[in-house]
């Protein structure tokens, strides 16, 4: 299935962006600094944590339900 671009949020000429896929969610941000990581703790294999404008959010489609 293609990506459908939902949203994009500039900082800095950065561009954290949102997209869907089906039943996903696919998100560009920023990588976090190792005191954020270790405050997160451990995660799983294949897993990991970004940071994204809270603005962003704005673009996820409403739940109708």
């Amino acid at each position: 299935m293609a990506l459908r671009f939902l949203g994009k949020e500039t900082q800095s000429g950065n561009s954290p962006t949102l997209w869907a896929d089906g039943d996903d969610y696919v998100i560009q941000g920023f990588e976090l600094d190792t005191a954020t990581l270790a405050e997160v703790g451990a995660l799983p294999a294949g897993e990991l944590v970004i940071r994204v404008p809270r603005k962003l959010m704005e673009h996820l489609p409403k739940d109708p339900g």
